[in-house]
């Protein structure tokens, strides 16, 4: 996969996380590409770890996958460090 495809994948799978969890997350597009992107590496790294399986061609079901689980879990990593404490 190229690089614009790469980071088109990180976009995409990062703004799909965003709408699968629930509740605010900060950070506008620019932060939800580098999540996305992140995310899509972390995945990558961590399936072909585990599950011996790589990132396909940028149309592969598996590639989409990976990204957007990978984007979910940074996404929730990003949560914890960023959000806002309320103190009484």
């Amino acid at each position: 996969m190229s690089f614009i495809g790469f980071l088109l994948v990180g976009l995409i799978a990062g703004a799909i996380a965003k709408l699968i969890l629930p509740g605010r997350q900060g950070g506008g597009w620019l932060i939800t590409l580098v999540l996305g992107v992140v995310g899509a590496l972390l995945g990558g790294w961590l399936a072909g770890l585990l599950f011996n399986v790589d990132l396909g061609g940028f149309f592969d079901l598996r590639t989409w996958v990976i990204a957007i689980i990978g984007s979910i879990v940074v996404l929730l990593i990003y949560g914890l460090f960023t959000r806002n404490r309320r103190t009484a």
